[in-house]
């Protein structure tokens, strides 16, 4: 028992990371300490709009793994940085996904940087508002 505890604390990335939680979109949302703003609620996937002191973000819940991955995979073209646990995604710039983290766990993955389109205009074409929370 002793040598598996000594292995697991040394996957951590850092003491401050709980183990990733696990839930409803209500009872995630409850940890990270955000009142959620349903913006969808389908079988396949609820999704809300959270602002906290560290700043906004979307918490998504999926009913698959595979819907999931879909969704990430879909939704990293745009940039940002994402939170990522057992069937739920947070997504927001870096410092708030760090805070984040501290309160859910989970793994961090990166998006797309926003200005490598296949555009080829670097992002600057009419009508392009980016997708950064203000």
């Amino acid at each position: 028992m002793g040598l598996s505890l000594g292995l697991m604390a040394g996957c951590s990335d850092s003491p401050d990371v709980p183990k990733t939680a696990t839930g409803s979109l209500e009872q995630l949302a409850a940890k990270a300490k955000c009142a959620p703003e349903i913006a969808t609620d389908a079988a396949e996937l609820r999704q809300a709009n959270c602002t906290t002191p560290d700043g906004r973000y979307v918490l998504a819940t999926f009913a698959t793994d595979r819907g999931q991955r879909e969704w990430i995979n879909g939704a990293k073209d745009y940039g940002g940085t994402y939170l990522v646990g057992r069937k739920w995604v947070a997504v927001g710039e870096d410092k708030v996904v760090t805070a984040l983290r501290g309160r859910l766990g989970g793994t961090v993955e990166a998006g797309s940087q926003h200005h490598s389109g296949s555009s080829g205009s670097g992002g600057s074409e009419p009508g392009h508002s980016g997708h950064h929370a203000s």
